[in-house]
């Protein structure tokens, strides 16, 4: 986050990726180029976190780099480069979020298999034939930690990812979210419990507790 009256020079000084998006302010290209290789994969990533669907998530994070070029002439940095995306990427999830509430899409039956293959219930079930019992499970639980994000209202999935996916701490996250530190906080902690709620009938049915530390580490991580 920046500092007050800290200056764009301060900022790019301190932020390699500050300078290069003044390079691309620029018309610099190349410079795009590796912005876009820098961010693209964390991008789709935390946008599959909130969308839950991979060619949705890498749509979406296909428009934020569109917007980010869009926008170039207008860039004045007044926070780190990776705020300022993440604060399009929010708005952009949120308001597709919304929009798919308001239209829902009915899919098909996940066990018709279709000309590209079969659905991805079919494919677990032959995966799980060929994968060690460890990867196995480590893909369950995956999917378990997923899905329980999903079960979270939009800004509080919003802020775990950036939590936990980002390692953003609370001032980042309130800048992203366009909220308070203090808002960011009771965010998080309403989450945390949701998740809990959600995944402890998984996490006792190896004997073994999901450890504190799994949904509070970086909790206190600031910047």
């Amino acid at each position: 986050m920046a500092t007050i009256g800290e200056t764009s020079a301060q900022l790019a000084l301190r932020d390699p990726d500050v300078r290069l998006m003044l390079r691309v302010r620029d018309d610099d290209q190349n410079a795009f180029a590796q912005l876009v290789e820098l961010y693209q994969h964390r991008l789709v990533a935390v946008m599959h976190h909130l969308v839950g669907q991979s060619e949705e998530a890498e749509d979406l994070a296909q428009e934020v780099f569109l917007r980010v070029y869009r926008a170039r002439k207008k860039y004045h940095p007044q926070a780190k480069f990776s705020t300022w995306l993440f604060t399009i990427a929010n708005n952009l999830a949120l308001n597709h979020l919304r929009s798919r509430q308001r239209k829902p899409v009915v899919g098909l039956p996940c066990t018709d298999s279709g000309p590209l293959g079969p659905r991805p219930a079919e494919q677990l079930v032959q995966d799980r034939r060929a994968q060690p019992v460890h990867q196995m499970q480590q893909q369950e639980l995956a999917a378990l930690i997923q899905e329980a994000i999903k079960g979270l209202n939009e800004r509080q999935r919003m802020a775990v990812v950036l939590n936990k996916f980002e390692d953003m701490g609370y001032a980042e996250i309130a800048e992203v979210m366009g909220l308070t530190t203090k808002a960011v906080k009771s965010l998080l902690s309403r989450a945390r419990m949701n998740l809990r709620a959600a995944l402890q009938p998984y996490v006792y049915m190896d004997g073994e507790p999901l450890p504190e530390a799994a949904l509070d580490e970086g909790d206190d991580a600031d910047v």
